[in-house]
């Protein structure tokens, strides 16, 4: 009992083959690129025959802890940069050529990133002829001799094969030899197409060596790419006309309506046996490796190929060249081909180039080849994608469905991956070290496919006739000449064949052998014989010269006919001399200006290079001289905002110098008064004393009357000697009281807050602020009272005061009210510059039961200390810390 192959996708209805149970994987071969002339390190290392080591290069990391890793990879078989086309050939593509001749399917495709040699691989080049030149030419050096006339094998719509008869053959040879167009002459190209010649050196030909002699063969091929997931038909003629209009010879449109109609894109199907083709796809027949070779190129000039920044010309498609071998054996004569369609066997082998795959970010692809790229890449991800599925169907023993319908390269090939033929991939790789990452990704993609098994494919049936027809017809045919020469003598091969004929009708002479001198039998039967020859020779003068005497005058006639003719002809060809003169007076012209395009485009070439490389001069000049400007821009900036820098802290540093002079001279005349002023009330209490010690008996004046008369004089100095508004301070008060004066006290006034001035203020009061109820509160006036402060208040400003609220250490509230400017900004704005704090205390005293009098508060305190609240209250004034005074509000201006 048979297994059945695991991985294959299930089908509608079996296939009409055998099965078989061998399997063979999937043959990948790797080829390495050489190094380009400015490359310098390289990544992979070629290491035998069959394994390569790739080295990580310096700045790619492939573990965790940092360190740098190699890894190995092994092939069927890897070819060095050294390799010439002519071995890869033969280790790769020459065993499917054998297998094609034979009746077996293959598909040979290239994979690997973009600019790794994959298209030159398939390709080559002059002198260098790649794997499809090389299958094409081995095809026909092995089944040359045995090729069917054309036209005897014909395709279908139905991806079949029919087979007509000799007679039908050159009819449709005929018919199709009148209907084709005028080709172009070969001036009308630019630059010759290359052919296989010069493709293939005469020495490394090659032959299959298993070609069936009794069999007739004919070769078909075709070419479709994939374009964005789309087919199209290369070879359609519809497509050439569609990208340009067609011109006559005069130099003008033939036709008005010169719009381009894009091509048309091609379906899949599944034909009988359950094979998918690319339906409506156009199969030339081709009779030798040169035509087809032809065609093929007729193909690759309409391919897509575009310039991108790592590949000058990049695929941007996937071509494929369908070569399809039909075969059907001889009859029993060996004459004919079988007329049976059920003996015919069709065999293909598909040569794919896959476009490469990138990234955008290096190639610096925008609008339509970002497009491409992406259809490109998904194409060769839904490969990869396959490919996973079916190594995991056949190693995990599981049944998933492979999505060969997500991508048209995977479902025209999955026939292939069901086991209807071999399987080969080159692998194309570029050692460069900027396609590290790609290549990476390639090779474990390649590793994966060599794990996949592709059932092998089971050979056709060998027909029932004899074999060694052919050459016993051929035979048969050269001794039958022979025979013929003989019977009749040998026939003048310049006679006619109406002579001929009448010769061998004549009768055979009799046996001219005598066995005995007496014999009189043979010689009479001899001469009879003779007689009636002659007898029919002087008949057939005789009509030859009725004949000939009536063909006289006809002939006479048409000498005369003839001579005029002849005359016309030889007009006629002194004026084909004379138009031969023109054509090659124009032939010459036409060189001549050939000639001349060429040099033009040689220099044109040359100008356009040297054009490229002053603008590139010029580009990079500008760059350098934009880059210099910035700089220089950037550095006179730079230059205007330090200066503008160092003019403000200069005049901040010398506004500040200024502000702190002025406050040290203040203070120290503040410091000087306050000595006078305490030194003038000792004295004015001294005297007092004085006074009173000399009159006893004067009553004692009232509490009221013990205010010192001096006080209020602080409050009348001219303005000319008072300090400036922002640090002027209060006078230092003395500690003992003044003398009473004989009137009633005045109640001063309350001092002035350096905040009040002329200048409008911002007094920023938070919400959470508390109301102390002291006796002496800031006020400010032309102030706007704000909880917030905002761009537009202090846009309408000159000051800023802050009032703060705190705990101080000995657990009284204290308040501060904290001072500055208001300054523009360069931006357009408004910024704070604080310059000083003053802070309002609140402190609590020990305040005896009853009031006493001046006299005893004099005598017991000795320094003129103010005991009751109402002489306190009346004497207040602003004064600075440190003072001699009772306890009070105190006054402290600090200088930020």
């Amino acid at each position: 009992m048979t297994r059945q192959l695991k991985g294959k996708t299930p089908r509608r209805h079996p296939p009409k083959k055998p099965s078989s149970n061998q399997t063979d994987p999937v043959g990948v071969y790797c080829r390495v690129r050489p190094l380009g002339a400015e490359d310098e390190e390289c990544c992979i290392e070629v290491i035998s025959s069959t394994t390569i080591q790739m080295h990580t290069p310096e700045g790619f990391k492939t573990n965790r802890n940092g360190e740098y890793k190699e890894t190995q990879y092994s092939f069927k078989k890897v070819f060095g940069v050294s390799v010439s086309q002519m071995e890869l050939f033969e280790h790769v593509a020459k065993p499917l050529v054998d297998d094609l001749i034979r009746g077996k399917n293959g598909l040979l495709f290239t994979y690997g990133v973009t600019g790794s040699g994959k298209t030159f691989t398939m390709t080559g080049s002059p002198g260098q002829g790649g794997l499809l030149p090389r299958s094409l030419d081995m095809i026909f050096n092995s089944i040359g001799p045995y090729q069917a006339k054309r036209y005897v094998f014909k395709t279908d719509e139905k991806n079949s094969i029919e087979i007509q008869t000799e007679v039908d053959a050159l009819l449709e040879r005929q018919r199709r030899d009148n209907n084709l167009s005028v080709p172009k002459t070969p001036s009308t190209r630019l630059k010759a197409d290359p052919e296989i010649a010069d493709m293939i050196k005469p020495e490394e030909t090659s032959k299959s060596d298993g070609v069936d002699d009794d069999s007739s063969y004919s070769v078909f091929v075709s070419y479709v790419e994939i374009y964005n997931n789309y087919i199209y038909d290369l070879l359609e003629e519809t497509q050439e006309d569609a990208i340009k209009p067609k011109w006559n010879g005069g130099g003008t449109p033939v036709r008005q309506n010169t719009e381009l109609i894009p091509p048309q894109s091609k379906i899949l199907r599944e034909d009988q046996n359950h094979i998918m083709y690319v339906a409506g796809c156009l199969e030339v027949e081709v009779k030798s490796a040169e035509e087809a070779f032809q065609v093929f190129w007729r193909g690759q000039k309409k391919r897509k190929v575009a310039n991108t920044r790592l590949n000058r010309e990049s695929s941007r498609s996937h071509s494929v060249f369908i070569i399809k071998l039909a075969q059907a054996p001889l009859d029993a004569d060996g004459d004919n081909v079988l007329q049976d369609k059920n003996q015919i066997s069709v065999s293909q082998l598909c040569l794919v180039d896959l476009a490469g795959s990138e990234r955008t970010g290096r190639t610096g692809a925008e609008g339509t080849r970002i497009r491409e790229a992406g259809n490109i890449n998904q194409s060769l991800l839904n490969l990869r994608t396959c490919i996973e599925i079916l190594r995991e169907n056949q190693m995990c023993g599981t049944n998933k469905m492979v999505p060969y319908r997500d991508s048209k390269i995977t479902h025209l090939f999955k026939n292939y991956f069901d086991g209807e033929g071999k399987v080969r991939m080159v692998v194309c790789v570029n050692p460069k070290t900027d396609d590290y990452e790609e290549t990476l990704l390639v090779m474990r993609f390649a590793e994966m496919t060599q794990e996949v098994e592709v059932a092998r494919p089971v050979d056709r049936p060998i027909c029932g006739f004899t074999p060694g027809r052919r050459h016993r017809n051929q035979a048969f045919k050269d001794e039958l000449s022979r025979r013929l020469e003989e019977r009749g003598g040998p026939i003048d091969p310049d006679m006619p064949p109406a002579a001929n004929t009448l010769i061998l009708s004549l009768p055979s002479l009799p046996s001219c052998e005598l066995t005995d001198p007496h014999d009189d039998i043979t010689l009479p039967r001899l001469i009879e014989a003779l007689e009636n020859r002659q007898r029919i020779k002087q008949m057939l003068i005789e009509d030859y010269s009725k004949t000939a005497n009536m063909m006289k005058p006809v002939l006479q006639e048409l000498d005369t006919s003839l001579i005029s003719k002849d005359n016309f002809i030889q007009e006629q060809n002194g004026k084909l001399i004379e138009k031969d003169k023109i054509i090659q007076g124009n032939k010459a012209e036409i060189e001549r200006l050939e000639k001349k395009t060429k040099m033009q485009e040689h220099k044109i070439d040359i100008l356009q290079k040297t054009t490229k490389i002053f603008e590139d001069d010029k580009r990079s000049l500008q760059h350098e001289l934009e880059t210099r400007e910035q700089r220089l821009q950037r550095e006179l900036s730079e230059k205007r905002r330090m200066e503008q820098r160092m003019h403000g802290v200069i005049s901040d540093t010398q506004f500040k110098w200024e502000k702190e002079c002025e406050r040290r001279v203040n203070a120290l005349q503040l410091e000087m008064q306050n000595k006078l002023w305490v030194k003038d009330e000792k004295l004015k209490q001294l005297k007092a004393i004085v006074t009173e010690s000399k009159t006893p008996g004067r009553p004692e004046p009232p509490p009221r009357q013990t205010q010192p008369q001096p006080l209020p004089q602080p409050q009348h100095q001219p303005r000319s000697q008072r300090p400036s508004k922002e640090d002027r301070l209060p006078p230092k008060r003395s500690a003992s009281p003044s003398p009473v004066p004989t009137t009633t006290p005045v109640r001063p006034r309350h001092r002035r807050s350096c905040s009040a001035g002329g200048e409008k203020w911002v007094d920023h009061k938070p919400s959470s602020s508390m109301d102390l109820g002291t006796v002496l509160q800031p006020v400010i006036p032309n102030a706007i009272q704000v909880s917030a402060p905002s761009e537009k208040a202090l846009s309408k400003c000159d000051r800023y005061v802050l009032t703060h609220q705190e705990v101080a250490s000995d657990g009284e509230i204290q308040t501060k009210l904290i001072k500055g400017d208001v300054i523009k900004t360069r931006g357009g704005g408004q910024a704070v510059q604080f310059t000083d704090i003053e802070t309002l205390k609140q402190e609590l005293t020990t305040v005896p039961r009853r009031k006493r009098k001046s006299s005893e508060g004099v005598s017991a305190s000795g320094d003129g200390a103010l005991t009751d609240v109402e002489t306190r209250c009346s004497v207040a004034v602003a004064m600075r810390a440190g003072s001699n005074l009772g306890p009070g509000l105190e006054h402290h201006a600090v200088t930020k």
